[in-house]
């Protein structure tokens, strides 16, 4: 017994010297054909990884093993094997994939074909176009619901929300928000919808049920003009009692309350900040900041940023990978 006690201690003690590891942090780098690998621990960029041409959305397969990118001047969407770190093949994606959204399922990818005015679902595991749904001018946001009943597209020139039907994969309604709607999110609990304006300079929040517009939210920095306010990508935090807002070339973070949707803070970061990715714990998150080229780390529980991590030129999507 006391033999078994000592393997016992001897044991977890070797457990508890073992060094924790860290998350990975991926940055697409639109200008340098890139993808910057952070190390979550360090802050600092571990791996620079060559991709196709321009790089803009990416994101993790539900299981953990594959990376999406969409490489949007080659018209198309790579595959990343998380583990080597290589691309083992491309999928067909359409004319200027900028974002995408992958279903529940961890099979049906739904992506915004700019050039093309269509929203493109793929099947990811036989690599074939299943669908293509004509939507507005240039769309660009995409989500999928929690449930995954949903697709949402927003078309920048045509300023609408697409609301599309994924098992008939049919488009159901069109709701308009203000001027050239970049990035749709759907909270948690898939109760809302909300979709950021650029150069409307708003937030529309949207009551998923009967689709109504619940709520509209306006920016307001000190010594910013508001032509500078620029909303793109939106995040909320793990226990969905915040939104953080990115403001574009205002180079501002608005951290939103999901409760009263009043601005709670604006978090100063890098210049023209593009898109976020949070930490699985959620005690921090990276924005993408396109002219200034670098990646700001956010420390969640000040609301204060920790670190600036240069990463390759025009950095804009970010997708964190647990280790």
């Amino acid at each position: 017994m006391h033999l078994l006690k000592t393997m016992a201690v001897v044991a977890a003690c070797c457990i508890a010297s073992q060094p924790a590891l860290a998350d990975k942090v991926y940055v697409t780098n639109e200008k340098d054909d890139t993808v910057s690998v952070i190390d979550s621990k360090s802050l600092e960029v571990v791996k620079t990884i060559k991709v196709g041409e321009r790089p803009r959305g990416i994101t993790l397969s539900k299981d953990g093993k594959l990376l999406y990118i969409c490489a949007s001047d080659s018209d198309t969407v790579q595959v990343m094997e998380v583990a080597t770190g290589k691309i083992i093949h491309n999928l067909p994606s359409g004319l200027d994939p900028e974002q995408f959204a992958l279903h529940p399922n961890d099979k049906l990818l739904f992506i915004a074909n700019e050039d093309d005015a269509i929203t493109t679902v793929v099947d990811t595991e036989k690599r074939v176009v299943v669908a293509q749904i004509d939507v507005g001018i240039e769309p660009e946001g995409m989500a999928v619901s929690p449930d995954g009943k949903i697709a949402i597209t927003t078309s920048e020139t045509t300023n609408f929300v697409h609301w599309i039907n994924t098992e008939t994969l049919v488009l159901e309604h069109n709701s308009l928000v203000d001027q050239r709607p970049r990035h749709a999110e759907f909270t948690a609990d898939g109760k809302q919808l909300w979709v950021s304006a650029e150069i409307g300079g708003t937030v529309s929040i949207f009551n998923v049920a009967d689709r109504s517009e619940v709520k509209k939210i306006s920016f307001e920095v000190s010594g910013i003009s508001k032509d500078r306010i620029q909303p793109v990508g939106i995040r909320f935090s793990k226990d969905g009692k915040r939104a953080f807002v990115a403001l574009g070339p205002a180079n501002r973070v608005a951290v939103v309350n999901t409760g009263t949707f009043e601005v709670e803070k604006y978090l100063l970061v890098g210049r023209r900040v593009w898109h976020m990715a949070m930490s699985p714990d959620g005690s921090k998150m990276y924005t993408t900041n396109g002219v200034s080229s670098d990646v700001s780390v956010v420390d969640l529980k000040t609301l204060k940023v920790i670190k600036s991590i240069p990463v390759g030129r025009y950095p804009w999507g970010a997708v964190v990978v647990p280790d």
